[in-house]
């Protein structure tokens, strides 16, 4: 890579993290070219010139906060061997993730299911389909858990997602909104039961 096109990809990166610090801040509603131009020092034209429309820079700053999501929550936990292991890596981060970065800055994804629910287009359709993969990607895991004997074979694997996605939400409600100092601690005590509850009762 050149030294041009080199300066020009930072200059997007900082575009659209840029955009994405307004988007937690005020909403995906609130990213327009000027705004972002204003909080990055450079013109409307120049904005627009490596990021494309407004609606282009709100489509990437979904995309970059899954990419930041899941580079600190999924691709570690990869690390560790498949079934209930992962799984609780995968839960472990997303709570520490929650903790220190969603609780200042917010999240997009459920920010973004909030403001958009209502709503039709492309922007929804791309917001859907990255928390659907993402969901897709713990019904995996907690497929493989099954599979490998850590879960019993009539576990649904829906309603355990379901369950655990139900808890980061109100983690998020308690650290972000009531900021709660007990959050954190009340949600791993959460997730424990919940694990507990899922496998068998002792002989």
């Amino acid at each position: 890579m050149d030294a041009k096109t080199q300066k020009s990809e930072l200059t997007r990166a900082a575009i659209v993290g840029a955009a994405l610090d307004l988007a937690a801040a005020e909403g995906l509603e609130s990213i327009t070219l000027q705004a972002v131009a204003d909080r990055v020092g450079l013109s409307k034209s120049g904005v627009f010139s490596r990021a494309g429309s407004r609606e282009a820079l709100q489509k990437a700053v979904i995309e970059e906060f899954g990419r930041r999501f899941l580079a600190d929550v999924f691709v570690p936990a990869m690390q560790h061997p498949k079934g209930l292991p992962r799984l609780q890596e995968i839960v472990r981060r997303w709570i520490a993730r929650t903790r220190d970065v969603e609780a200042f800055t917010g999240c997009i994804y459920t920010a973004g299911a909030f403001e958009l629910d209502d709503r039709e287009g492309e922007l929804r359709d791309l917001l859907h389909s990255e928390i659907t993969r993402w969901r897709a990607a713990l019904r995996r895991t907690v497929i493989q858990s099954i599979e490998a004997g850590h879960l019993p074979a009539d576990t649904p694997p829906d309603q355990l997602v379901g369950e655990i996605y139900s808890m980061i939400m109100g983690l998020l409600h308690d650290v972000r909104f009531l900021r709660d100092p007990q959050a954190v601690s009340r949600t791993e005590a959460s997730w424990a039961r919940l694990v507990k509850s899922y496998l068998p009762s002792p002989a």
